[in-house]
């Protein structure tokens, strides 16, 4: 999974451990998470809807994020919980400070693609060590599902990057992303309420 999510950094070990004594938080997160993912699939096709097949594949992956968020939310009813507030999400307010203002359109288009495909990786790593870990087998099944979901959103990201800018100069630019965004997580402290 690591070799194709590219991640240059594992999640610390810890984190399995202190989210899945603290689920409801984690739950509450992740759906805010998947509204978010959603949204910015929408935002991209409002943005560039010139781009056929941007406009064709997001709109497929919108669908499955608005999916995934009405099976967070029935997981939170299960158990008895709320969706509660949205919480800040200081890792991917990090990473989209690395989108570049200004210059060439495409430029600007490339970066939102491979930051939304950084956090659709780190994401599905994140579920992966859910699926293996957590002692909830019912949660545990649900995390495996999503996980194989998430590597392929990470996929499309990376080939509507590919599709509309120079190969080489996105292979360049995930590298340096991918750098960043381990940089970030290093950065973060361990929290137990939050996907991320």
């Amino acid at each position: 999974m690591k070799t194709i999510l590219k991640l240059k950094l594992n999640t610390d070990p810890r984190w399995v451990d202190i989210a899945s004594k603290n689920i409801e938080d984690i739950l509450v997160d992740h759906a805010y998470c998947e509204q978010k993912a959603a949204s910015t699939g929408i935002s991209l096709i409002v943005k560039y809807p010139e781009k056929t097949r941007l406009v064709e594949e997001l709109t497929a992956l919108v669908a499955e994020e608005w999916e995934h968020f009405a099976r967070v939310l029935q997981e939170l009813r299960k158990r008895g919980h709320e969706l509660g507030r949205p919480r800040r999400d200081e890792y991917v307010v990090q990473l989209l400070s690395h989108v570049r203002k200004g210059g060439p359109r495409e430029r600007q288009l490339m970066d939102q693609l491979l930051v939304s495909a950084l956090i659709e990786a780190r994401s599905c790593e994140r579920f992966k060590l859910l699926w293996k870990n957590i002692p909830d087998p019912e949660l545990s099944q649900f995390y495996y599902e999503l996980m194989a979901s998430e590597a392929g959103h990470f996929v499309s990201y990376i080939d509507l990057a590919k599709e509309y800018c120079d190969h080489r100069q996105v292979e360049e630019r995930l590298q340096e992303l991918l750098k960043i965004e381990g940089d970030i997580v290093t950065s973060l402290p361990v929290r137990d309420d939050r996907m991320h």
